[in-house]
């Protein structure tokens, strides 16, 4: 017996394409609904007419799709696009930093798994980078967002050990195991970071301001190299890799573009 087709609208942001066979794409969607969903889409790269430059990269979109059974591979029917963010397309340092939001939020959201807040994450992210300059804090504050909603918050206001709130005179370490060390309680790990009480001040207000109000925040030099350390750090003890995108933001930031 032939399970009938269901067919279903959900809004998603692209994050990743894949070619098949000779004129077929599998796109891999982020959201709100559904968690992350892999769809293939008939034809897209043959005829452009059908899916009107819709399948790009963090293109937020309105999706029709079906399928027979929940597990099976949706079949994309049609896309609407809500937003290209064109600021962002227009912008190499901007294109680039959106890739890595999306390869993250790509790593960190599970398959056909509700989770409307990454959603809105991304999605709040995209905006602002579209609507505003590139700036160190737009990634560390995405960064830091995007482990609390998946569950896996750095403890920041304490000390791992002793419980003690952070504050006064004393200096901290970041740990793998997701938190800090104080001073008085000195880490095993010989790999634990350097973190001045600057940085994890404004990581923290990062993590709890109005999205709006987050361009009004900057990193001082220092609380950049030390929050993009850490941060870097605890993701790839957490996905076992760098993600793929962090090497090319790396290098260009090395280049200085």
């Amino acid at each position: 017996m032939v399970n009938a087709k269901t067919s279903q609208r959900a809004e998603a942001i692209v994050l990743r394409l894949m070619d098949y066979g000779e004129s077929d794409l599998i796109v891999t969607f982020c959201t709100a609904e559904l968690g992350k969903l892999r769809g293939i889409a008939k034809g897209a790269r043959r005829s452009r007419k059908r899916f009107a430059n819709a399948l790009e990269p963090f293109s937020r979109l309105q999706i029709l799709f079906s399928r027979r059974r929940p597990e099976s591979l949706a079949l994309i029917e049609a896309c609407t696009v809500i937003s290209h963010f064109p600021a962002i397309r227009a912008d190499l340092g901007k294109t680039l930093i959106a890739s890595y939001l999306i390869d993250l939020t790509d790593q960190f959201m599970p398959e056909e798994k509700k989770n409307a807040p990454l959603f809105g994450l991304l999605n709040d992210f995209l905006r602002l980078l579209d609507a505003g300059p590139v700036t160190e804090a737009i990634l560390r504050f995405f960064e830091i967002r995007l482990l609390r909603l998946s569950g896996y918050d750095p403890v920041l206001d304490h000390c791992l050990a002793c419980k003690a709130p952070v504050g006064g005179k004393s200096s901290y370490r970041f740990t793998a195991d997701g938190g800090l060390i104080c001073a008085a309680c000195r880490p095993a790990s010989p790999d634990a970071i350097p973190v001045s009480l600057g940085t994890i001040m404004t990581l923290l207000l990062g993590r709890e301001m109005e999205i709006d109000r987050l361009g009004r925040l900057h990193l001082s030099e220092q609380s950049a190299d030390e929050s993009r350390r850490l941060l870097a750090h605890f993701i790839r003890h957490l996905l076992g890799r760098d993600p793929k995108s962090v090497h090319v933001l790396n290098e260009i930031r090395r280049m200085g573009i």
